[in-house]
């Protein structure tokens, strides 16, 4: 069994200490650790990654990435792939916490809607009871006092705990939904509960666009359509073979975020490049910017065509 060097000591070591991370962010202490941009050497950077999985699957963990349903952005970290009793005793939670976190999590997942939330006075009126063998929860007799006791102003406290541990999160409208760190945690429980799939990336489709026909149960993330937009013109459900609504996403939309992904990585790039070449780079960006300006120019003022350049037609070309 090959020993891990310190840099992957300090990768795993980052995502213990400061749970899940956002990509970038995590892309950012591997350049800092290792000298290299995850972008330009993404070879080297799945190298890593595959080298920490073997060690620690080991221990039954895992370095996992997926995305965050709520804004799509990439994240990372590491999970324990074995839910047993004896896991149970690491974590710092009590059994009513542990049941009321369960409760709410059942009720965002099996949303027929697939909003991925539910309100905050919902989450707070989660019954303990239900999460009992339903044996012991026909009989007030036989649930635990720890249920029974468990107050309005624990819950309160419990959820910013949640929170705050990324286990759960607040989302804009002041709605409780699921932390990545549970989008991370919670995969196989997603499959063994029949949670429907994103018709695309087949992950949980726990926030996601449904199709609207009747009877199709077909559901795709938001971000997994845009990139279907900005790759093809239409989009044909496959449940029900209807054309899939695109609401308020356009394709021109979809290329535009693709256009800005592929800027990031350019300007990640550009990061770790030789000064003298960054400097030739942007003065060259400059100098094409400034003629492209006085072509917008000329022909905006010109009378031989008698039509005028908009700011839309010039971004695409």
């Amino acid at each position: 069994m090959a020993s891990l060097s310190w840099k992957h000591h300090t990768l795993i070591q980052a995502l213990i200490s400061r749970g899940p991370l956002k990509e970038k962010e995590f892309h950012s202490i591997f350049t800092g650790v290792t000298g290299r941009n995850p972008g330009a050497a993404k070879k080297i950077f799945d190298k890593y990654l595959l080298e920490i999985n073997k060690e620690l699957s080991y221990v039954h963990f895992e370095l996992r990435a997926c995305r965050d349903q709520y804004d799509g952005q990439v994240c990372y970290g590491v999970v324990n792939n074995v839910s047993d009793e004896q896991s149970k005793l690491g974590t710092k939670y009590s059994v009513p916490q542990i049941a009321f976190f369960k409760g709410i999590i059942e009720a965002i997942a099996q949303d027929e809607a697939a909003q991925g939330c539910i309100s905050y006075f919902d989450a707070l009126n989660i019954r303990l009871e239900n999460q009992l063998p339903s044996e012991a929860s026909s009989s007030q007799l036989q649930v635990p006092p720890a249920f029974k006791n468990f107050s309005m102003s624990q819950k309160e406290k419990t959820l910013d705990e949640l929170v705050k541990d990324k286990w759960l999160c607040r989302t804009r409208e002041s709605n409780i939904g699921l932390g990545i760190r549970s989008l991370l945690d919670l995969r196989s429980w997603f499959r063994n509960n029949d949670v429907p799939s994103c018709e695309v990336c087949n992950e949980a489709g726990v926030k996601a666009d449904l199709c609207p026909s009747e009877g199709c149960t077909v559901r795709i993330h938001k971000y997994c359509l845009k990139n279907l937009l900005s790759q093809r013109d239409g989009k044909v459900c496959s449940g029900c073979g209807k054309p899939w609504p695109l609401g308020t996403i356009t394709k021109a939309e979809a290329v535009e975020e693709t256009v800005n992904d592929d800027d990031d990585e350019e300007e990640e790039t550009q990061a770790t490049a030789p000064k003298s070449k960054r400097r030739r780079k942007i003065r060259s960006q400059r100098d094409s910017n400034e003629n492209r300006s006085s072509q917008a120019s000329l022909a905006s003022t010109s009378g031989a065509t008698g039509r005028r350049v908009t700011r839309s037609v010039a971004h695409m070309k």
